[in-house]
């Protein structure tokens, strides 16, 4: 190889060295800063409290854990497949959740899921109200590469070390005695020849080795080009005209489309828009998608820098939460709030923990029946309640956007945030494509014959890390969508 060659290849060797270090850590698919996901579906007479934890590299292993109530429940069994694709007509072989011996009532189980991409776990319920199955969408996706434990790796150190030596042991051995007489004694010039034989095998497996890391690394930094990168979202704002521009990821490599959007439960779009860093104000908004553009008329928005969060979803089921910073001027001209938007502006983070009791602008009350201590990494049903101005329950409630209400988690320091939903955190669209589409266990959808809506909604949800969290809550009454404000700090 010529010496243009040899510095190509090198040069291409470092670059990809660099890629594999600088995509080591990366956003998750959806829902910013937690892959977990929780569900609180009702399969026929079984009520299932659903957590999957999906993993970080792929192929991995997702774990389940199914908390049942109500009907008795004689077994679970669970079966992953893609929600599309013809990988989807052919299901492996179900996993069976064991029950657990200190509850009868909690069932867990882990489950492969080979491939990146848009999956649903087909859970198949028993017991004495017969046999009932729903499905929960579960995006896999391969977020950063793994380091081999330090204990492996001297372990496998040292057998290398024993492998290579006894190698050349051999070698050395072969050259000073393989041609001798039984029972003859080396000659100093066969010692000599063996130990130069020795040191030369020595050299040659150490270059054979040298080569074999270069090739790995070299592979390696092509597989970190495999990891999950999400869609970039660029803001463009002319007077209150906002376009969000969506386009493939800034480092390249595979991506999601970003021309097969769905709607999920009528929108394009949720987008959530944060003043920082004191989370002030807050709006929720949607946007119309046009190619591969959403196009809003902002609201009056107070100035400033917002964090804006946009969940959309893909055709596969696959969603994705786009991110993304806009400066807000003072001088914006502002319409008029959409009848499907809500805004909220709550005191500033730096003012103290907001309580579990939210006054609203209109004499309203929003309540959080919250855990006295909440926990990272465990799930939770979190309980809200609207009470009108005299504190009894609202008689004209009425659902928002086909559903009791709708929670945002946001972590005070950005690196988390989840749009949850009254069934769990999964995208409604992803959860009717799992279910094919019928509506199973679509308990907020609007339906002819549907009782009068409630003035309380749970929220299945895990908080990903410790911290400070705030959490935006919006439940609809007449026609006024209220957002009620919360702090919590997670152990």
């Amino acid at each position: 190889m010529d010496a243009g060659a040899a510095a190509v290849r090198s040069s291409r060797n470092r670059c990809l060295l660099f890629l594999l270090i600088a995509f080591s850590t990366l956003p998750l698919s959806a829902h910013v800063g937690g892959k977990d996901i929780f569900e609180q579906l009702q399969a026929g007479p079984y009520k299932l409290y659903i957590t999957i934890r999906p993993p970080i590299v792929i192929p991995g292993v997702a774990a389940i854990e199914v908390r049942t109530i109500g009907t008795p429940v004689e077994g679970i069994d669970a079966t992953p497949v893609p929600i599309t694709g013809e990988a989807s007509k052919h299901p492996p072989t179900s996993e069976t959740l064991v029950r657990s011996k200190a509850d009868p009532n909690f069932y867990t189980a882990t489950i492969w899921l080979m491939a990146q991409g848009s999956w649903e776990v087909k859970l198949r319920v028993h017991g004495s109200g017969g046999q009932n199955t729903v499905a929960v969408p579960v995006p896999a996706s391969a977020i950063t590469t793994l380091k081999m434990q330090r204990g492996v790796a001297s372990l496998l150190t040292t057998l290398g070390a024993f492998l290579v030596a006894g190698l050349a042991g051999i070698v050395g051995a072969s050259v000073r005695e393989s041609r001798l007489a039984p029972d003859a004694i080396p000659t100093p010039t066969l010692r000599s020849r063996a130990a130069l034989a020795t040191v030369l095998s020595l050299g040659l497996i150490g270059l054979l080795l040298w080569r074999a890391d270069l090739w790995w690394n070299v592979e390696a930094a092509a597989a970190s080009m495999k990891l999950y990168r999400p869609l970039t979202m660029q803001p463009v704002l002319r007077g209150d005209s906002l376009q969000l521009k969506v386009g493939a990821p800034v480092n390249g490599g595979p991506a999601q489309s970003n021309r097969d959007f769905i709607p999920d439960h009528g929108k394009m779009m949720h987008l959530y828009a944060i003043r920082e860093p004191q989370m002030d104000a807050v709006f929720h908004l949607h946007p119309t998608l046009v190619g591969s553009e959403f196009d809003l008329q902002l609201p009056k928005m107070p100035s400033g820098r917002y964090t804006l969060y946009g969940d959309v979803v893909h055709a596969n089921g696959f969603p994705e939460t786009l991110v993304t910073r806009l400066d807000v001027p003072a001088d914006l001209p502002g319409m008029p709030l959409a009848a499907d938007d809500a805004e909220g502006e709550p005191a500033a983070l730096s003012q103290g923990l907001l309580g579990n009791r939210y006054r609203l602008p209109d004499g309203y009350t929003m309540v959080w029946d919250a855990a006295p201590s909440l926990v990272a990494n465990t799930a939770y049903s979190l309980h809200f309640r609207l009470l009108d101005p005299n504190g009894a329950d609202p008689t004209d409630m009425q659902l928002y956007l086909g559903m009791t209400g709708h929670a945002a988690f946001v972590k005070a320091d950005d690196t988390a945030f989840a749009h949850v939903h009254p069934d769990g955190s999964a995208a409604m669209a992803s959860m009717m494509l799992a279910n094919g589409d019928s509506g199973t266990s679509m308990a907020g959808m609007n339906m002819p014959g549907m009782e009068p809506v409630s003035n309380a909604v749970d929220f299945p949800y895990g908080f990903p890390s410790a911290g400070r969290y705030r959490v935006f809550v919006q439940m609809k009454h007449g026609a006024t969508v209220e957002t009620g404000v919360f702090d919590t700090n997670v152990r």
